[in-house]
């Protein structure tokens, strides 16, 4: 056992605190704190507060502490929001970046309408939770006060739907997400179904009143196609597809994406998904949009043939990633919006820096990859504005960025851009 002083909090809302020669980390212990705890190589389990933080606040779940699903729910929400930005701006800094990062903005919401749940087995028995923080360890929970209303069921649902499948003894991940219809439940990691098994699943969806039911995006049971509304259209969106987590958070984003488009008259989306921001944009302007995942993009366009007044909508089926549109594809837009995946779009980018594209609207769930991507359009003359940090995973070290870059025809890079 050993007492240690925390500094601060990292990048995965873990304590850090001096021990020996280097660091080790602390979950669920708070800057300022003097605890005691075990600790193994550079990591430690918190075992008892010696002196508590005066932003320490008490959790309002009984399994904060356990479950790994929450990084920090203990601390004051002013120091919360200032840590959560903070991570922008450190990753920033990181980058060698000098860039105005405004306050955070919380959307939460309702609470999130996506969840994967983890279930493994043991003797037959299927035990379904979260895992604990740096663990694969399972803690079963009965509820979770973070999510939206329409998957309070979630759990029931999850555990039955894995009892069904426990005799295989393979992990199972269960991704729940919430429709106009009902919960929507995707599984993976069971592999091909016996028959048997997809009777008891179909019985199953039916008892939990579940819209559908897939099998790594294979239908296993159908009772209401899921929908979801996105701008003016309703989206049948695909099994386990991406959707934002909050739709607070959506909203907040789209806001954003619209008012700094709002001139354009031709606007390319990039990694578009089921059209969060195309079929709002379809509104005012022609859009070309564009994803690597075939049936988000088919979502996109049927959610657009059912809604009234939209300008022309074009989709294609496109990897960004080995194939971004070029400078010379991009030069009849007005501006370009992207929301890559967490590894950011370095090649997109590096083709955005080399367009004549008057606004680009860069969205991210990573501020790593962000801050790669930006230094790569200010190094192409572009400029940007203050960047916002969304907070639609509140309590979780994950945080939204959009950022507008702007450029004049002629624009060089900015001189203070960078900082090495």
């Amino acid at each position: 056992m050993k007492k240690l002083h925390v500094e601060r909090l990292g990048l995965r809302g873990e304590g850090i605190a001096r021990h020996g020669d280097g660091r080790v980390f602390v979950p669920y212990a708070l800057p300022g704190e003097t605890v005691m705890a075990e600790v193994e190589g550079d990591q430690a389990r918190l075992v008892e507060i010696v002196e508590p933080s005066p932003q320490r606040i008490a959790p309002f779940c009984p399994h904060y502490a356990r479950c790994g699903g929450c990084a920090v729910q203990a601390l004051a929400p002013e120091a919360y929001a200032d840590w959560k930005r903070g991570l922008v701006v450190t990753a920033l800094r990181n980058a060698g970046l000098s860039l105005e990062v405004a306050p955070l903005v919380d959307a939460h919401g309702a609470g999130r309408r996506r969840v994967a749940f983890h279930a493994r087995m043991e003797k037959g028995r299927a035990r379904v939770g979260f895992m604990a923080a740096r663990s694969h360890e399972i803690v079963e929970i009965e509820s979770c006060p973070l999510l939206a209303s329409v998957l309070a069921g979630a759990l029931p649902a999850a555990r039955t739907l894995a009892q069904v499948l426990a005799a295989r003894g393979k992990p199972l991940d269960l991704a729940f997400t919430a429709t106009l219809e009902g919960m929507d439940v995707d599984l993976r990691g069971p592999g091909p179904l016996e028959e048997h098994e997809t009777s008891a699943l179909i019985e199953a969806a039916a008892a939990h009143d579940l819209a559908r039911l897939s099998n790594h995006g294979r239908l296993v049971a159908l009772r209401r196609p899921p929908l979801v509304q996105i701008g003016p259209a309703r989206v049948p969106v695909p099994p386990g597809c991406f959707l934002q987590a909050t739709e607070e958070g959506e909203e907040a984003i789209a806001a954003r994406v619209l008012e700094a488009t709002k001139a354009a008259k031709r606007v390319a989306d990039l990694f578009c998904g089921v059209g969060a921001f195309a079929l709002r944009l379809a509104q005012r302007a022609r859009v070309s949009a564009y994803d690597s995942a075939a049936e988000a993009v088919d979502a996109m366009l049927a959610g657009a043939r059912g809604a009234a007044g939209l300008k022309p909508l074009a989709g294609a089926a496109r990897d960004l990633f080995e194939r971004p549109l070029s400078a010379r594809e991009l030069a009849p837009f007005d501006a370009v919006v992207f929301d890559p995946p967490r590894a950011g779009a370095l090649a997109q980018a590096s083709e955005i820096a080399r367009s004549q594209v008057p606004t680009v609207v860069a969205v991210s769930c990573s501020a790593q990859s962000f801050a790669r991507d930006a230094a790569i359009l200010l190094n192409g003359g572009y400029s940007l504005s203050p960047i916002e940090p969304i907070d639609q995973f509140r309590h979780a070290p994950h945080v939204e960025i959009v950022a507008v870059f702007s450029r004049r025809n002629g624009q060089k890079r900015p001189k203070r851009a960078l900082l090495g």
